[in-house]
């Protein structure tokens, strides 16, 4: 197993437990942006920049993701790619996704789509992303613990 992040946008508190992770269970992580993010000297450690361009990064761990392998991303749409080659998915604040649940979210999210796109709902009517904190932080080390050891 590896672990891909798609690093874009992985709180830093995330990051630190990813790469607690990888050391101690010898597991190879392979964090992929456009930017290249600061990381500690390792063989476990990987930073891969992809260019810049819309889902550059999202592709490129489509592309080379196994099944067995772990994906760290909130991104619904490349969750359900890496799931549907055999990957393992879980977001940065400790949701598993799996077959039973990606499609509703996927949904969920083209609806959101729609309905902003139509102007139904304005920009001020959408709650924005809640700050990281100490419960998403649990739960995001709870599932990482879980997924690389199962």
């Amino acid at each position: 197993m590896q672990i891909w992040v798609d690093a874009d946008a992985v709180p830093l508190i995330a990051k630190d437990l990813i790469i607690k992770t990888a050391e101690r269970t010898q597991t190879v992580a392979i964090f992929v942006a456009n930017q290249p993010i600061k990381l500690r000297k390792s063989p476990l450690l990987v930073m891969t920049v992809v260019p810049s361009g819309f889902d550059k990064a999202d592709d490129y761990i489509v592309d080379n993701i196994q099944a067995g392998d772990l994906a760290i991303t909130s991104d619904i749409p490349l969750a359900n790619d890496i799931l549907d080659k055999g990957g393992k998915v879980l977001t940065t604040r400790g949701m598993i996704y799996d077959k039973n649940n990606i499609k509703q979210k996927l949904n969920m999210r083209d609806f959101m789509d729609t309905m902003r796109g139509t102007g139904v709902l304005e920009l001020q009517q959408m709650s924005g992303q809640k700050p990281y904190g100490d419960r998403d932080k649990k739960a995001f080390a709870d599932g990482l613990n879980k997924l690389v050891r199962g």
